[in-house]
């Protein structure tokens, strides 16, 4: 995961969108200032109604912002030049359901300006890079929902664009589908792509994603690489009977938080690694019987659900 950054790519300053006036006036999106390298794979999360949406129509010049700046590719969004290097996958894109996939393609490629005695040739690669060279001549009226997520995907890509949007790319999909999709975009990145990703698929983005944004009510409340979003955690999972009431009220000395979720089962919270060590001690002095004992680290499920909340506090 990763890639090399050489050079912003996206960069905004205070980008913001309102909708309504005077007293009804909400913030789609509030400030948002983000930078985005050469190469990289960044994912935003957020919650319904976060902003995320919005966000990415105004970095693809879907949008206009009501103030604030963007660039793409060191130029405007709006410029024609950006315009051919970018890819855009809605969460929803509507078909015409007479239309075969192929001419589907074919369309969207003289859209973009590829050359007849290319469009033909690039159209079976994109066929089967998802999947779909089988049913390049059927109709998409016959395609499930899947396989629509796919040829949408198919159509961003057309162009091998060097910048591309992607809004729930994966909501669709199956776990074989997923999988075909971090491959195809992992090579896209290997090839100098820079991929923007809207979801609610925290699993994916945990994934592919170098870096990982969090929005809420339209501001962006955090922004990181990866691996220091998911810092280790020190909390156990631990199974235990006839633990003494003295050596738990040890246990909730040493630790930041112990939840005690019943029959024996608490999960707790420790300030640092060396108190999982104690904790164990704690419990086997007591002359308690423990049967589990399990140190874990935290997903990015659980850092969202963190960042949400604490906010929210």
């Amino acid at each position: 995961m990763g890639g090399i950054i050489n050079a912003a790519v996206i960069e905004t300053k205070d980008l913001s969108k309102i909708y309504g006036y005077g007293d009804s006036e909400i913030a789609a999106v509030d400030k948002l200032s983000l930078s985005v390298g050469k190469g990289e794979i960044v994912g935003i999360l957020g919650p319904n109604g976060s902003g995320k949406t919005t966000a990415m129509r105004m970095l693809a010049g879907i949008v206009f912002p009501t103030s604030g700046t963007v660039s793409l590719l060191g130029r405007q969004p709006n410029d024609l030049w950006v315009k051919h290097r970018i890819g855009y996958l809605p969460e929803t894109l509507q078909f015409r359901s007479s239309i075969r996939a192929d001419e589907f393609l074919d369309f969207h490629a003289q859209l973009y300006g590829i050359g007849k005695d290319a469009r033909s040739r690039r159209i079976d690669e994109v066929l089967q890079a998802v999947g779909l060279i089988e049913n390049a001549q059927s109709r998409v009226r016959t395609f499930s929902k899947g396989m629509l997520q796919r040829i949408a995907l198919a159509q961003a890509i057309l162009h091998e664009p060097q910048l591309l949007f992607l809004d729930e790319p994966a909501s669709a999909l199956d776990p074989a589908g997923r999988r075909h999709l971090r491959e195809l975009l992992l090579s896209m990145q290997e090839r100098g792509a820079t991929i923007f990703i809207n979801s609610h698929q925290l699993s994916e983005v945990e994934l592919i994603c170098s870096r990982v944004g969090i929005m809420r009510r339209g501001r962006l409340i955090k922004i990181d690489d990866l691996e220091s979003m998911l810092k280790p955690v020190h909390q156990v999972d631990v199974k235990v009977t006839g633990l003494p009431e003295s050596s738990l009220a040890l246990i909730k000395k040493l630790a930041v938080k112990v939840v005690d979720k019943g029959g024996g089962v608490l999960t707790v919270s420790l300030r640092r690694e060396e108190n999982v060590s104690e904790l164990a001690e704690i419990i086997v002095h007591s002359g308690a019987d423990l049967q589990e004992f399990t140190p874990r680290r935290q997903d990015l499920e659980s850092a969202f659900l963190e960042e949400i909340e604490g906010v929210e506090r």
